[in-house]
């Protein structure tokens, strides 16, 4: 008789356990540690979009929609897209989530053997997802400044690459593309006709320099048409939950995600779909603005003991370890002075660094800083 470990599959061994989901484990066993772990805003879902759902529900909103998301939701993300870009974007799928919206993707694109290529560090999930499906993960070291550069990534392009996956802001490093580090990774796509997936979750979360000027996000959807452009509501407007996000991007790949929502997911929550069409009219630069402030708090307060670069958009701080510590040590004394930080070997092949999240109270980020400076 086969051992019940016998009947799982490869797919599924070939897939870690996230570095993150076990701090978050270990968090709920810690009596109130100081959690600069999880990339979670510490503000609520606005008012107003939590009456939407409660209306949409009470309505009567509660059944499937269609698979792509409901009308209205959808043309609103079309029309407001297509102007930010300049062009018709495409067709557009309400997923759940973008981490959804990103399976979805890569099942659609990437078959047994095909390469998909994106910069070290990287959001935990793309290499595991390209796992899935049956490609390969080529990373391109972008350390130490995790810039994009045109040439390293063209090196490490081969004839079965198919996909180049760009992630601005980026987690975990806080980095924002340059306008011309957009064009240049649009170049690339082009001469090797790749398509583009670009994540660009934390797309609000843009900061302003040191002029005050708050900056747009360059996206490769404005010059690149075969490029996927995937956007939500969890950061946004603190909807992690909801699990609300949207792909948008040509027809072809869309028709595909779309069936394949269909075979899994269903569709995207009902009544939240109205929430999310609400939530779009809301302003959150007040959001935006106490993020930036948290930012400078944690930079100001960890300069000078710790070797980083400085984040201009999202809500995490990528941080060198101490001189000849790895990663993983550092976090495990943190961890030991109840601090929760996520080591950086989660998002990368290297084990040098920690991801800090600043996406909570002040209060409890100079207390984790200060722990994390006397342990440096």
């Amino acid at each position: 008789m086969r051992p019940v470990s016998a009947f799982i599959s490869r797919r599924a061994l070939d897939v870690d356990a996230s570095g993150i989901r076990k701090v978050f484990d270990l968090a709920a066993k810690l009596k109130d540690p100081i959690n600069l772990s999880i990339g979670l805003p510490d503000f609520d879902v606005p008012e107003p979009a939590k009456r939407a759902a409660i209306e949409a529900i009470l309505a009567g909103h509660n059944r499937y929609t269609q698979t792509q998301g409901i009308a209205p939701l959808r043309e609103r993300v079309h029309r407001d897209l297509s102007a930010e870009m300049g062009r018709d974007v495409g067709d557009v799928l309400i997923t759940s989530g973008v981490s959804g919206g990103l399976l979805l993707a890569i099942l659609s694109i990437i078959d047994p053997g095909d390469e998909a290529v994106f910069l070290d560090p990287y959001f935990v999930m793309y290499k595991h997802m390209v796992t899935m499906a049956g490609g390969t993960s080529v990373l391109v070291d972008s350390y130490p400044h995790f810039r994009f550069d045109a040439d390293q990534v063209q090196r490490a392009i081969t004839p079965r690459t198919k996909l180049l996956i760009l992630n601005s802001p980026s987690n975990p490093t806080g980095i924002v593309m340059t306008e011309q580090e957009v064009r240049d990774a649009v170049d690339v796509a082009r001469r090797n006709d790749l398509l583009i997936i670009t994540d660009e979750i934390y797309e609000p979360f843009l900061y302003s320099d040191a002029s005050g000027k708050r900056p747009k996000l360059p996206s490769p959807g404005r010059h690149y048409d075969k490029t996927i452009i995937l956007r939500g509501f969890s950061k946004s407007h603190a909807m992690t939950g909801w699990r609300l996000g949207y792909a948008v991007g040509p027809e072809a790949i869309i028709q595909q995600m779309t069936k394949l929502q269909q075979y899994t997911y269903i569709c995207a929550p009902s009544p939240l779909q109205y929430a999310a069409l609400a939530a779009l009219d809301l302003p959150m630069q007040d959001a935006v603005n106490a993020y930036q402030q948290k930012r400078d708090l944690v930079c100001n307060r960890l300069r000078g003991k710790f070797t980083f670069t400085q984040p201009e958009g999202a809500f995490y701080v990528f941080v060198q370890a101490p001189a000849g510590r790895l990663g993983t040590d550092f976090v495990a004394q943190a961890i030991e002075h109840n601090v929760l930080i996520i080591p950086g070997n989660v998002f990368s092949d290297k084990n040098t660094h920690f991801r800090i999240s600043y996406a909570t109270t002040n209060e409890k980020l100079i207390a984790g800083c200060d722990i994390l400076n006397a342990l440096a």
